[in-house]
């Protein structure tokens, strides 16, 4: 018998439309959201700036890096707000809007999108938005910005996806931009453009103030090219909650490299734009059926986390598979990824991590392996020295005694960092191997941070495959980061603990250990730099409006020029007290064979298939082929056999 919540495929849209429609229902004006705000005391405002120096003088891995990059002296800026707060009491200190802005932008001077101060309530896991979204393209004409989506239910005469928006509240659009643009932290110009762009019409207010203006007027050029406007309030919600369970693991125990700002952009935009992969979300939570969110998808319990199809483009048929982000419960994240992975075409792959502003460490770094026959080398991570870090250190032996003697050493010799260490084990990033034998290319943009850095420099450190970029770099986000909840626990059984609870769930973040890069980049810094793209895409209308066609056909093209390699065992019998394998191999010149982690034999190939008998191997537990062509290893495989 059906379900009766499954009444048909056509009757799921009008559905999930109408489930956003009734949330956004629930969404205030700016005024009277405002009304509402504003109730720290003077003390609690002492003790924010209290913890923030703490954390940025004491734990801030980048502060140094900062300071010379660009001339700032944040812990300077605090010092000075606390003292004027000292000379105020109840009846004469600032508005609220006014500490929380000088804060934020205090946080902002070092373009750190880890380091970050987070409003108290009634302003977290708000988000204030505007019904549609602006996104950009480039022609030869120049740059263009166009709606793209609209919130179920909204319409506007002549505003419709595709128009073109030339003026902002009367600036020019690329100039309001700009503003906006210089207003949020990020890590290079690409990034900070990327941010303005975004916060025209979504804002955290997790992370921002709500804006100043209570409403835009949108000049912009309707279908049939006439210029009209649009005046619209902003409007404030409650965001979707995070699929992370805030008892789960600690940053100490489980490494997040996150921006929590894109974190909580994504949600909201799924949130507003994406009403299907919200009440499919719902259905699966319930255990009932549901359409996939577009039509051809192959399915995923995930739909917030993963996009994954085949694409038609004029060089082949191809697999893309979207991740949306890496904050997800890694062994739910792992255990999907893999089964997608597998159902993935073996002509290549088209991997797409835009907009992925991170998460754990863990999800990012256990993914390389699957794309690849050589061996990962996670990314190493560094403290800087300092007396309240040792401290912590000391007090987690086990998760960070890693760190300990190196900086036990800088108390001598005054080093600024200590040794680096991979945030996950070597043994973790290797222990599954290649899964996907195709040729892969990766696509990156300027929204790309943290432990999506963290994924795409391993990408191309370790020559999985091309990396092709929307933007000229990645968001250059190169940390591990932890919550002041986090440096609370650390030091929780510590009872000289400096560090105080944060007043009606205020809250600050700070990068903690920064990230360096492996192989051909080896101690480069993540941080600031990101990742250069080896090819360029400039994003089109029709990327924007038909489902990134063109995209995909560039993406297509560079890998119709990689020749695919591939070795599999297709049988496996113990006879004799011998082990007999059949190996099936695709452009391979050499074979490699080892059991269980012993080399036992080698030779060439010339047909694509192998018999290998190795000699007293009966209770072998595994077997692993490598290929190889001119001496280079270009494919592997592994098989459990007991």
């Amino acid at each position: 018998m059906a379900h009766p919540a499954d009444n048909s495929a056509q009757d799921f849209v009008p559905r999930a439309a109408e489930s956003v429609r009734e949330h956004l229902a629930a969404a205030t004006g700016l005024p009277d959201f405002l009304a509402g705000a504003g109730t720290l005391t003077l003390a609690e405002r002492l003790l924010i700036v209290d913890q923030a120096l703490l954390m940025l003088d004491q734990n801030y891995v980048h502060l140094p890096l900062k300071a010379a990059m660009y001339a700032v002296n944040p812990v300077q800026r605090l010092r000075v707000l606390q003292r004027r707060l000292e000379r105020q009491t109840e009846q004469s200190k600032s508005p609220e809007w006014l500490f929380h802005a000088e804060m934020s932008e205090i946080f902002n001077l070092v373009r750190d999108l880890h380091t970050n101060y987070l409003l108290p309530d009634p302003y977290r896991g708000k988000v204030a938005f505007l019904p549609f979204l602006v996104e950009h393209y480039e022609d030869d004409r120049g740059e263009h910005f166009l709606v793209s989506h609209l919130t179920p239910g909204f319409s506007a005469p002549g505003f419709e996806p595709g128009v073109e928006v030339t003026h902002w509240s009367g600036i020019p659009v690329g100039k309001a931009v700009d503003l906006n643009a210089a207003r949020f932290a990020g890590s290079n110009a690409a990034a900070r453009r990327s941010r303005g762009i975004e916060s025209l019409t979504v804002r955290s207010l997790t992370r921002h103030l709500p804006p100043f203006e209570e409403w835009v007027t949108v000049s912009f050029i309707d279908g049939a090219g006439t210029a009209r406007e649009l005046r619209e309030a902003w409007r404030i919600v409650d965001n979707l909650a995070t699929p992370v369970a805030a008892e789960g693991p600690s940053a100490v125990a489980q490494p997040v490299g996150l921006d929590l700002d894109m974190e909580e952009i994504n949600r909201a935009k799924v949130m507003l734009f994406a009403p299907k992969v919200v009440a499919r979300r719902k259905a699966l939570d319930a255990g009932e059926a549901a359409p996939e969110v577009h039509a051809g998808e192959i399915s995923t319990s995930l739909p917030e986390v993963f996009r994954a199809q085949e694409v038609q483009t004029s060089a082949g048929t191809f697999g893309y598979l979207r991740i949306f982000k890496f904050y997800h419960p890694p062994q739910e994240f792992i255990g999907e990824y893999l089964d997608l992975l597998q159902r993935m075409p073996e002509r290549g792959l088209i991997l797409d991590v835009r907009d992925n502003g991170g998460g754990y460490v863990l999800n990012a770094e256990f993914a390389l392996q699957t794309l690849t026959p050589r061996h990962i080398t996670p990314e190493p991570a560094q403290f800087i020295n300092t007396p309240l870090n040792l401290r912590i250190c000391r007090q987690n032996p086990e998760e960070l005694g890693a760190w300990l003697p190196s900086m036990e050493q800088a108390v001598e010799l005054g080093t600024t960092y200590s040794s680096a260490v991979p945030l996950i084990p070597e043994e973790l990033a290797n222990r599954i191997g290649q899964q996907y034998a195709g040729p892969v290319v990766l696509i990156t943009n300027a929204r790309c941070y943290s432990a999506t850095d963290i994924f795409a420099a391993g990408f191309q450190d370790h020559r999985i495959g091309p990396v092709l970029g929307t933007d000229e770099n990645t968001g250059a986000g190169g940390a591990n980061v932890w919550e002041h909840k986090d440096l609370i626990d650390a030091l929780a059984n510590d009872p000289g603990t400096p560090y105080r609870r944060l007043p009606k769930n205020a809250n600050m973040r700070v990068a903690i250990r920064r990230t360096l890069r492996v192989g051909p980049n080896s101690g480069t810094p993540v941080e600031d730099l990101g990742i250069t793209p080896d090819e360029h895409h400039r994003i089109t209308r029709r990327d924007l409006l038909e489902g990134n066609v063109d995209l995909f056909e560039r993406a297509g093209r560079i890998l119709d020029t990689l020749t695919p390699h591939a070795v599999a065992i297709t049988d496996a019998t113990a006879a004799g007290g011998a082990l007999r394998l059949k190996v099936k191999a695709v452009n391979i010149d050499r074979l490699d064979v080892y059991v269980d982690q012993r080399p036992r034999a080698s030779l060439d190939l010339s047909d694509g298939q192998a018999d290998v008998t190795v000699p007293d191997a009966a209770a072998a537990r595994s077997a692993r082929v490598e290929g190889f062509v001119g001496g280079e290893l270009v494919a592997s495989r592994t098989a459990q056999l007991n």
